[in-house]
């Protein structure tokens, strides 16, 4: 954060249990990829009900966040770092053992980090514009590009043209051929929208004009993950396959 500012302990905890919750999530699909109990599987569909709403929590707080930090551009190109480093690990590294149907192409990391270095840019731009009308605005443009992977805009109302869709050179603003896959896919439309949404609400976190309940430490634990967020989303799969094929082992022997 940049100096002279108070922490927002609420944000650190919020954007911590959005990634607790994501890592009991892909545990749960871990169990019906990895071990083979189904209800692994129906428990993880049932959960990706409430996803979009963590998806939300994650994306808006980094927005705010994006106002409070030291330099956006240079946090937005680690975190995209990461992004690359998860495609390499899943796309290239775990086919090669054996693992696939796990391939990640510009998925949440990546997403994040072109969005953080995009803003970065128009910072000088976005701290001219009216937050309130910004907020209006990002919420109104996301709605509007929600069902572009779908091919259309307005959820439907209006067809794209199908040329988008030949290729997946495009495939980070949303359009991709058919058969694409990745497990974890964020495409710049609509999501950066919802990113800069957080990043308008955030000119009130700069101004220190928060609910002051929100700059009050409840949760030393959820703060350690929102705060150490990079990491946790980095290790967390590693982790969960290495405890998965564990107990596959000692099934195997037992």
């Amino acid at each position: 954060m940049k100096e002279g500012f108070k922490r927002i302990y609420f944000l650190d905890e919020l954007r911590g249990f959005a990634l607790l919750a994501m890592v009991v999530h892909h545990a749960l699909y871990d169990v019906g990829f990895v071990l083979g109990y189904q209800w692994g599987y129906a428990a993880f569909d049932f959960l990706c009900l409430f996803q979009p709403l963590f998806w939300g929590i994650f994306i808006i707080t980094s927005g705010i966040c994006s106002r409070l930090s030291r330099n956006t551009l240079r946090r937005g190109a680690i975190v995209f770092g990461g992004g690359l480093a998860v495609t390499l690990a899943t796309a290239v590294i775990m086919p090669l053992i054996g693992i696939t149907g796990a391939e990640i192409y510009f998925g949440i990391l990546s997403c994040l980090g072109a969005c953080m270095i995009i803003t970065g840019l128009l910072m000088p731009l976005i701290e001219k514009l009216n937050p309130i009308a910004g907020m209006l605005g990002s919420a109104l443009v996301f709605l509007v590009f929600y069902s572009v992977s779908a091919g259309s805009l307005l959820f439907g109302l209006i067809k794209l043209p199908t040329a988008l869709y030949s290729t997946n050179i495009l495939m980070p603003l949303g359009f991709y051929k058919q058969g694409f896959f990745s497990a974890d896919y964020f495409p710049l439309l609509p999501w950066f929208f919802m990113f800069l949404f957080g990043a308008f609400l955030g000119s009130y976190a700069k101004a220190g004009a928060f609910p002051k309940g929100l700059y009050k430490q409840r949760s030393r634990a959820l703060c350690a993950i929102g705060k150490n967020s990079l990491w946790v989303y980095l290790l967390h799969q590693p982790a969960l396959y290495a405890v998965m094929y564990i107990i596959s082992f000692f099934q195997l022997i037992f």
